[in-house]
């Protein structure tokens, strides 16, 4: 497991409780040590007692010689984190993608950010709802398992799989990847609505337009639309939309109530995907040609470019048109 915050500490327990032997490579030596000595991240995840079969490092060379590895760092640091690793992956060595979201500058997504840093490796994708702290604590949850080499896929699934944590198969990256970058955008902006207090009408109306543009550049991307209307894309993006335990929401709620984006992120010790991601999926739809007017007023929103009564009033005033 490459990244030791919340979810993948979660992550960690849930394949130990699955019967496997987890190494956790953390960045930060006070989770190490907290794990070691404790049996508990309590930076990141207090209050969950992990299982025995999770081992701390801070050393990328005890990675070396594992079955598989899990990359959970934030989307932003992903290329600089799978770098320190390369001289550790073997030819052939499956690397599930957990995070989420488009890296800036070059608009690419995880999985061409993997195939530049490790070319060598065979990669997957695991994405849809999911609070860490619920999966750490062995609440029930289904999610996409992405990958295109269907008897890889099987055998990652069974590594995970547990009477809690159910992944369903398919083959289709780049809509599992689509989803999980675009929801956070989207979290962001019915977070904004409900700090506002715009009513739960406003909050549906949102996510099933956020849906849409979801879909759109899913599809242009290569993706299947069927696949963003699963667990990877709607299931995903109804969870993040609807809890403040969602970092993204709760930087919406907190904009919408009439924080700065750097009063919104104040304390918070966990990534926002979605503040860093906004501008690289803003920037890719317009590379593409396609129309995203809800990640359009996040993004004006989180430069202060706009305030929530100024971009919900220019979505609604729109050109009249057809749903599809």
């Amino acid at each position: 497991m490459i990244g030791g915050g919340a979810w993948g500490t979660a992550l960690a327990q849930t394949a130990a409780k699955a019967g496997r032997e987890v190494v956790l490579w953390a960045r930060e030596p006070e989770v190490v040590a907290a794990i070691r000595q404790d049996g508990e991240n309590t930076p990141f995840l207090p209050g969950v007692s992990l299982d025995p079969a999770v081992r701390a490092t801070a050393d990328p060379a005890d990675l070396a010689g594992l079955d598989a590895w899990l990359a959970v760092p934030p989307a932003q640091h992903l290329r600089s984190a799978l770098a320190a690793f390369a001289p550790h992956a073997a030819p052939g060595l499956p690397v599930v993608l957990c995070a989420k979201g488009v890296e800036q500058g070059s608009l690419k997504l995880m999985t061409e950010v993997l195939a530049e840093v490790l070319p060598q490796t065979r990669a997957a994708v695991l994405s849809g709802p999911s609070f860490a702290g619920e999966v750490a604590r062995g609440l029930p949850t289904a999610v996409t398992l992405a990958c295109p080499d269907e008897a890889l896929g099987r055998a990652l699934a069974g590594a995970v799989a547990g009477p809690a944590f159910r992944p369903y198969l398919v083959d289709d990256m780049v809509g599992a990847e689509a989803g999980g970058a675009v929801k956070n955008v989207l979290a962001i902006a019915c977070g904004a609505a409900e700090g506002r207090g715009l009513g739960r009408s406003a909050h549906a109306a949102l996510v099933t337009r956020g849906f849409a543009e979801m879909s759109r550049l899913g599809v242009a991307l290569g993706a299947r639309a069927e696949t963003l209307a699963g667990l990877c894309g709607l299931g995903d993006l109804v969870l993040t939309c609807s809890s403040p335990q969602s970092r993204n929401m709760s930087v919406g709620l907190a904009l919408g109530r009439g924080q700065t984006l750097a009063e919104a992120r104040a304390g918070q010790k966990t990534v926002a995907e979605g503040v860093e991601s906004a501008p690289a999926v803003n920037a890719l739809a317009d590379r593409l040609g396609v129309d995203m007017p809800i990640c359009r007023a996040v993004c004006a929103l989180l430069e202060g470019r706009s305030d929530v009564d100024a971009a919900m009033g220019e979505l609604l005033s729109r050109p009249l048109k057809t749903e599809r």
